[in-house]
Formats: structure tokens, sequence, C-alpha cells
């Protein structure tokens, strides 16, 4: 049984922060080393095949990414919105059995539409179907438009991001308690039993996705262990800012900024030129505070960009670990 207390989340997260707040500062002394980088991949499931999505996923394991996502959506973001797009929980679990080492997730639930109990006993299936390799993605929700098609509420931007805040005290109970009773002011549950729990313990490692300073970003520092963003444009200065505001916000939460890892995604405008140029592009991010970037790849799938990116920019990267 992996107990990423210790194990599993240190590797995960790389920080020698995470190290001394789990460990103790002997640790890190023994240590001796900066944090590392981690690099996923995002496929989104949409005008695409269910046998392509598979094979970026085989092979973006084989090529010793850490992290490989798809999204949660019911109908495509991008495009055509009358196009194929396959639902993302049952899509994980798929492809999740037909990887080896790649830790999978949904970058990320939606949770407007996942009930906090029901997605609590889907995160926990899906773990115990990867043996433990499931990062638990969820954002406040952000898709007008999937919303009005199909019947579900929207709520205001406060609406949603409060749902969230609630929603994930509801998965950490879930996860973590024999029976969890919860009486909140939109999620209630009532002496609930969730067996079996995670093969991670004490759960899945949660990423919370969204820049909402008043009440996304305050989730995100309380429970958190991943936190993902994006600045429009990838400005290293600005990243920078957008950290360190998340690292004053995890202070005044009481939650050490080194627990919660910082990750962003790596755009089509972030992949070009040569690989040196690209090189310096994810220092520069790096240098700014991030920890896990997750390079973007929009069907159909550039496989050449993923083995390039793998072999000649991360590549370096661990080379200098």
């Amino acid at each position: 049984m992996t107990d990423w207390s210790r194990r599993e989340f240190i590797a995960a997260v790389g920080a020698a922060g995470t190290t001394a707040a789990l460990l103790g500062p002997q640790a890190v002394a023994q240590a001796g080393r900066a944090p590392s980088l981690r690099f996923g991949v995002q496929t989104p499931p949409q005008q695409t095949t269910y046998k392509d999505l598979l094979s970026v996923w085989k092979e973006a394991d084989d090529l010793g990414f850490d992290s490989v996502f798809a999204f949660d959506h019911f109908m495509p973001i991008m495009a055509d919105a009358d196009g194929p797009c396959f639902e993302g929980w049952t899509l994980l679990a798929a492809l999740a059995t037909q990887t080896r080492r790649i830790r999978v997730g949904l970058l990320v639930t939606g949770n407007t539409y996942r009930f906090p109990a029901v997605l609590a006993k889907s995160a926990i299936t899906v773990d115990h179907a990867c043996n433990g390799r499931l990062i638990l993605g969820i954002g406040a929700g952000w898709f007008e438009r999937e919303h009005t098609a199909y019947g579900i509420p929207f709520y205001t931007p406060g609406g949603r991001a409060r749902r969230l805040r609630e929603s994930v005290e509801v998965l950490k109970a879930l996860f973590t308690q024999p029976r969890t009773t919860y009486k909140g002011k939109y999620y209630t549950l009532t002496d609930a039993p969730c067996e079996p729990k995670a093969v991670q313990r004490p759960h899945p490692p949660i990423l919370i996705g969204g820049m909402g300073p008043k009440v996304v970003q305050p989730v995100a520092a309380r429970h958190a262990q991943i936190w993902h963003f994006f600045v429009r444009d990838g400005d290293p200065e600005k990243v920078k800012e957008v950290c360190r505001g998340f690292d004053e916000i995890c202070h005044k939460v009481g939650r050490d900024p080194a627990e919660v890892e910082k990750a962003t995604s790596l755009r089509a405008a972030d992949l070009t030129g040569s690989s040196k140029e690209i090189r310096m592009r994810v220092q520069a991010l790096a240098d700014a505070g991030v920890r896990h970037l997750v390079l973007q790849l929009a069907p159909p799938f550039d496989r050449a960009l993923l083995r390039r990116f793998a072999k000649e920019v991360m590549g370096g990267f661990r080379a200098s670990r």
C-alpha cells in the first residue's frame, strides 16, 4: 500500500520544504539538493479517437514523463462544439490501467457536475485500478455552454468557488474517516461510509486548478498538494508574481508554501524555436517557482514534438539532477 504522506508524495512534489515538513530537517540536510522539476502531458479527449489517446498515453509513459492528463468536459472546448468528446472519468479509468508508472489524472474535474461523494468513489476506484498513481485534479467549473446544453446549474463565479471549497472538505473527510457526517451550505452527508480507502494514504494527491484569489487560491493553499494555474502569456515575471502571491496566501492559512507544488501548462507558443530556447523558457518558469510543467498537445497529437521534448528538453533537466 502506498503511503504518499512520506514516500510517494515526496517523490511527487520533490520540494525540500515538503521533505522538511514530512520527514524533518535532518532528512533535508542529507538530501542536499535543489527541488527537481516534473513534466507532464495533457491530451484533450476531443476530436480524436480512443486508440490515439491510448497510444499517446503509452508513449508518454515510455518516454519518462511524470504525469499525463485528460480533461473533464462533455463537449469540445476548442474548435467544433458538435464534434466528438469522451467523458473524462470513464476514459481515465480505461487509460490508467494501460499505463505502467506514469501518474494519471484529469486537468481538471469540473466540480459543478461531480457530486463530491460520488467523485470520491470514482477516484478511489481509479487509484486502485492504477495501483496508486492517481492525481485527483479538481476545479470550480467554467464552461457555461456545456452547463446550459445539459441542464446543469452554472451558478455565479463565487457560488462555484464556494461549492469547490465544500467539495474538497467532503472529499478529504470521505478519504480519511470511517464514516462522514457533513452539513454545509451546499452538501450534506449523514454517516456516510467510503470503503475501500485509496491505495495512496491518506488520499491521492489533490490538484486544485484555478486563479480566483478570494476563494480558489485559499482552498488550494489550505488543502492541495498541487496548485495548477495559468498566466495568459506565460511571462516569467508575471508567473513569479503569481507564485509570490500564492505563497503569501499559504502563510495566511498556516501552510508552508513548499508543501504545495506549483504547476502550469506549456502551450504552443512556449514550444516554438530551438530546444535550447525551450529549455531557457522552462528554466525561467522554474526560477519563478514552478515545479510541474504540463505539455499541452492538441489533437491530432504531435508525436514528434512529444519525443523531441522528452529527449532534448526534459532529458536535459533530468541529466542535471
